[in-house]
């Protein structure tokens, strides 16, 4: 019997998760565990008898860990982590069970990090940072370092994602902390901690390949956690970069706005008599305000991508490129960045109950998974079939050689 806990396994990316786990026979019982308990007890009772449901604070200890007994692994979705995952991952150690999670937080990051002795002491794996991105651009950053180049000079990450059906205060509470970050750039061999101000220099315009009706889109550097582990892994790389913005740009550039204008704080005022906290206005504001932008921009269905570009040289010293696009097409169509992370994350769980995440303490996805046995398993949760334009693999890979061409591969 295989039992796995999935934390937030209602919410907008566990959700998804939950759904590969009912569908999956890697487990044999499945519990999602949610404050929101009665949308847990739907959501159980619509995927069948394995799926059960359980209320969890995540403030409490206590109650996580009544949550996650007498599991094999727990994800975890619960957001956002530079509040939760210290707490949580603590709690998952002390109570010496296997863990996934998609932590995106930079400060986070560091947070799980230093808990890899006290993981190694418990026998306990924790895979950390396992979405889109982070996590599939690790993935694929070192699966072509280590098996398509001998030498590695650069990895730089994009991602772009928007529409998908609603954004909640989670979500833009997150994307203004992430507006208040130092960004980590490892770049001349380095690591280093930009100021917003400092990283505003290097935005740059980018293509995705199945973004193309929007045109080259303005992406800026992201406090995401990509620059801080692959270097520890590849060695020799002397950049790694992540930027990324959110569709449509009109409302990423209204939310950069409402931030710049100080009205991401806390503090109450007094407006007519009544004390109000700015965020709160932002918040209520924005979410109302991105439906309306949508429906003015006619936006249609949610979509994404993941961009991973890889350059350094072969065996034969030749410079080579390589652009790995995670889109919302094929298998993926109509999918954002609720399925773009949560069925990762699911994969990376799957894997770890097969016993395929080799290791143990804080890891992050490139220090303990094999590549190929993640987009062998994609295939399979994901239905991909090469005969059917419908269900082609998420996953563009191009190479440009030395002499500028460009040519489609497949692995």
């Amino acid at each position: 019997m295989t039992k796995v806990t999935a934390l937030g396994g209602v919410g907008a990316v566990g959700s998804y998760s939950t759904k590969v786990f009912a569908n999956s026979d890697v487990f044999d019982e499945v519990v999602i565990a949610d404050i929101n308990i009665e949308k847990a007890k739907n959501m159980a009772a619509t995927l069948g008898g394995k799926v059960s449901a359980v209320k969890v604070d995540a403030v409490d200890p206590e109650s996580i860990k009544a949550a996650i007994k007498g599991s094999d692994v727990v994800l975890n979705t619960i957001g956002p982590y530079y509040k939760f995952e210290k707490l949580i991952l603590s709690t998952v150690i002390e109570m010496g069970i296997n863990y996934v999670d998609i932590c995106d937080d930079t400060g986070a990051t560091y947070d799980a990090l230093a808990l890899d002795k006290e993981a190694k002491k418990s026998g306990v794996t924790a895979l950390i940072g396992m979405g889109s991105s982070p996590g599939v651009t690790n993935l694929l950053a070192a699966f072509c370092s280590k098996t398509l180049l001998k030498e590695t000079d650069s990895i730089d990450l994009y991602h772009a994602h928007g529409g998908e059906p609603t954004e909640g205060a989670g979500v833009i509470g997150h994307r203004f902390y992430c507006m208040r970050q130092d960004v980590p750039i490892f770049i001349d061999g380095k690591l280093k901690n930009l100021t917003q101000k400092e990283a505003e220099a290097l935005r740059e315009k980018v293509e995705f390949i199945n973004l193309s009706s929007e045109g080259p889109l303005l992406v800026y550097p992201y406090p995401h956690p990509e620059p801080i582990t692959l270097p520890m892994y590849i060695k020799g790389v002397k950049r790694v970069t992540n930027k990324g913005t959110v569709l449509p740009e009109e409302y990423y550039n209204l939310t950069r706005k409402i931030f710049q204008a100080g009205l991401d704080s806390k503090e109450y005022i007094n407006v007519n008599g009544h004390k109000i906290a700015p965020y709160n206005f932002a918040i209520s504001y924005l979410i109302k305000r991105r439906d309306e932008i949508l429906k003015e921009v006619n936006f249609g269905e949610p979509r994404g991508c993941v961009k991973i570009v890889v350059s350094g040289r072969n065996e034969r010293g030749l410079a080579r490129t390589y652009i790995f696009s995670l889109v919302s097409e094929g298998a993926g169509k109509g999918e954002a960045m609720g399925a773009g992370t949560g069925i990762p994350a699911a994969m990376g769980t799957i894997l770890m109950a097969q016993g395929k995440i080799k290791g143990q303490g804080v890891l992050p996805p490139e220090a303990c998974m094999n590549p190929m046995d993640f987009l062998n398993l994609m295939k399979n949760v994901l239905k991909i079939d090469k005969k059917d334009k419908n269900k082609s693999s998420p996953i563009i890979i191009q190479k440009i050689d030395e002499k500028g061409t460009i040519e489609k591969i497949e692995i």
